[in-house]
Parts: C-alpha cells; structure tokens; sequence
C-alpha cells in the first residue's frame, strides 16, 4: 500500500479519517480561543500556555491508570462517547464567569479522557490498515491535523475576533459532537482487540513490559522530551505576539505538513533511518534565532522551517513499531501518545515559567537549546540498525 488512492480504498479508513479530522478542527478551534480567553483575563504567559496545553499532564496519569483499556473497549463506541465528554466539557468552558480553578480542574479531566482516545484510535487504525499501510496511513492522518490547524487557526483567530472567546469554544464544542456522529455513522461496530477487564494493574504491567528494552525506551524518549520542548515555545506565541498568533500557529502547521507528506508518502524506505538524525535537530535549530528577539516575518520563517522536523516523530514510531510485538501495538501507540502529549504540557509550563522571568523570546530560545541537548545525547541509542527485531 504505497499510494492515496490505495489508503482510502481501505474499508473505514475515510470514515476514521473524517471524525479524526473534525476532532482536530474542534480542538484547534477550542485551544486558540481557551489560551486568548485566559491572556485576557490574566495577562499571564504562563496561565495562558497552560489553559492551551496543561491538559496533557493528565495524560499520563491515564497512561498509568487507563491505557489497558484501549484495546478492550468497542472502537466505536469508546471514539463516539469520548468526543461527547469532549464537547460537554468545551461548552462547560465558554460559561461566563467561571473560575479559573474550575477552568483549569476541566482542561485536566478532558487530558486525562484524551489518554485513552490515543489508544483507541490508533489501535484501530492497526486493525483497518495492513501493516505495509500503518506508516503512510498514519502520516495521513499527521497531515490532515496540519491542513486542520492551517485552516483552524486562521478561522479560529477570526471567529474570536467575531465571535469572542466564549463564543468559538461553543463553536468547538459543535464540531466535538459532528465528530461523535461521523464516528457513529461512519465506522462499523468491532468487538474489543482483547478479552479480560481493564485495570490499573495491567496498564502497569504492560508499561513495564514495554520500557524494559533499552532500543523501546530510547525511542520513547527521542518521541517525548525534544518535541515537548518545542511545543513549550510555541505556547509562548500568544504573549511573544497576542495579535499575530493564530498566524505563527498556522505557518507552523505549514511545516509539519510539509515534513509529514514528504516523509511519509515521498522518503523510501531505505533512506528513512538516515533522515531521522537531521530531522530531529531541525526541529529545534531554528527557535534559537530568538535568542536576538526577530522581526515577526523573519520568526515566522523560523517557525515554518523547524516544524517540518516534526516528521521526525514519525519515522520514530516506524522504529518504535518494528521493536514492538503486534500484540501490543495498540498500547504502545497510545503509551506514545500519551507521554508525548504529557511532556508537551511539561514544556508548556517550562516554556511559560522562563518566560515569566525573562521574556517569551528569551523563553523559546532557551527550550531550542535544551532540545537540542536532549537530541544529541539520545543519538547514540538510535543509530540506524541493519535489522530491527521486536524485542518482548
């Protein structure tokens, strides 16, 4: 499976693709608006980049609590009524007045949900796609959240300039319940991909089982920490420019769109494991250009060119999932998941903490270096192998 026509051809990909899509739409919409509406209340960088990504530190708590359920929960079923839960909480967040303490206590309920969804979806994009199609199937999917947030950013930041703040959460919480129904319609009813009952006991064991092998963590690292760190500088983008934000959001989107559908569609094989150190570094190289506080033309660029090496995250899970048995393919995708999705709240808060103390361009250029950092020091555990074998 190497072409488009031939992924969408699949049965029940287009319909997963499409409630993926909406729920990214809902949830770029929802983010913008959430961060702006906390700026303007407390003129915080750091409150304001926490509104936007502090749900992902409930990811791991539902990486350590709630991920065995993942493959034991009907697909379709569990997608349907998590998107509910999602825009019942997004509407909960336009009510006017609403304490911040309150505010911020739904943003965690709805990251820990998120934990579980991650799992879910990706376990079952398993199931539909061959296992020759996981890697262009799921770049697909990496593309549409760029064509999402491109588009997302750019209608959200004009709905919160016509609409308010509260007004484009109300309009998330819409889209949160398209995509429950093009979940409903769309897939068809699939049994759980494993017997027994959920619990924290088996989350555990299998969390164990996976970051026992020295090749599996090496990559779960590579896949966490340097992409938090970049996602702590652009939760800066609200306080580095508030009236041009959407507009860096977007450009960035530009960029993963760009590293995702060249690497996935267009990078052969062979050449894949070579690609991945440069890809790595790019992500963070370019934020080091505010280390001298740029023009806002010249950030942008900046912005475009390091987000292509998003893509790196991709070809990491390719090697994550060759060192990976099949059966736990679902848990360790969302295991990924979620500890990517939890470091980018860890480096949100980092990012807006330095910047509270210096400035937010003093902030991103201080997260590029320490990504950086971590780049390098990984590298020796991801040299590219002749043969990658699963270990157990």
């Amino acid at each position: 499976m190497r072409t488009y026509r031939d992924l969408f051809r699949a049965p029940e990909y287009t319909p997963l693709f499409a409630s993926f899509t909406v729920q990214a739409s809902a949830q770029t919409v929802s983010g913008l608006a959430l961060g702006t509406l906390v700026y303007d209340a407390t003129r915080s960088p750091l409150l304001s980049a926490l509104s936007m990504f502090g749900g992902s530190f409930a990811q791991m708590a539902g990486a350590l609590t709630l991920l065995s359920a993942a493959d034991r929960l009907p697909p379709r079923t569990a997608l349907a009524c998590m998107a509910l839960l999602f825009g019942a909480g997004t509407a909960v967040l336009a009510v006017p007045g609403l304490p911040l303490a309150a505010l911020f206590a739904i943003v965690l309920g709805l990251g820990l949900v998120a934990s579980l969804g991650s799992g879910v979806r990706y376990g079952l994009l398993s199931e539909i796609l061959p296992e020759e199609g996981y890697l262009l199937g799921r770049s697909v999917l990496n593309m549409a959240v760029g064509t999402t947030q491109i588009c997302g950013f750019a209608v959200g930041g004009v709905l919160v300039v016509a609409l308010s703040p509260r007004g484009t959460l109300l309009a998330g919480a819409a889209l949160y319940l398209l995509t429950a129904v093009v979940a409903v319609t769309g897939l068809s009813r699939r049994p759980p991909r494993a017997a027994g009952r959920p619990s924290p006991a088996e989350t555990w064991r299998t969390n164990v089982r996976l970051l026992s092998s020295a090749p599996r963590r090496c990559a779960y690292l590579a896949m966490w920490v340097p992409n938090g760190l970049i996602v702590g500088c652009e939760a800066l983008f609200v306080s580095y420019s508030p009236h041009h934000a959407g507009l860096l959001l977007a450009v960035g989107a530009v960029g993963m769109l760009v590293g995702d559908t060249v690497t996935g569609r267009f990078v052969p094989p062979r050449l894949r494991e070579r690609l991945g150190p440069p890809l790595r570094l790019l992500l963070a190289a370019p934020y080091l250009l505010f280390a001298v506080d740029p023009p806002l033309p010249l950030g942008a660029a900046a912005v475009l060119l390091a987000s292509v090496g998003y893509a790196a995250t991709l070809l990491l899970q390719e090697r994550l999932m060759a060192l990976t048995p099949v059966s736990l393919h679902g848990h360790a995708l969302g295991l990924h998941a979620s500890g990517m999705l939890t470091m980018q709240g860890v480096g949100a808060a980092l990012a807006g903490g330095v910047a509270q103390a210096t400035s937010p361009t003093a902030a991103m250029a201080i997260m590029a270096a320490a990504s950086v950092a971590v780049t390098l020091a990984l590298a020796p555990g991801l040299r590219p192998r002749p043969a990658l074998r699963p270990a157990t």
